[in-house]
């Protein structure tokens, strides 16, 4: 799965959240969802990537 595509879903997720159009978040963080993401999706290759990046960014902005 190509990474780029996953941090531009997550950067898009983000902007339901806040206004401004940087994300409020580091490089660290990113890396994290990332791989959080990419990790879901092995274990769970049926789940729609759509419904695990938005779950994924509302528990870090919740958690």
């Amino acid at each position: 799965m190509d990474k780029k595509l996953v941090v531009k879903m997550i950067t898009n997720c983000f902007k339901q959240y806040y206004e401004a159009d940087s994300t409020p978040i580091g490089d660290r963080d990113m890396e994290e969802l990332v791989k959080r993401i990419l990790q879901t999706k092995k274990e769970e290759p049926s789940a729609d990537l759509y419904e695990v990046v938005n779950d994924t960014v509302y528990e870090f902005l919740t958690g």
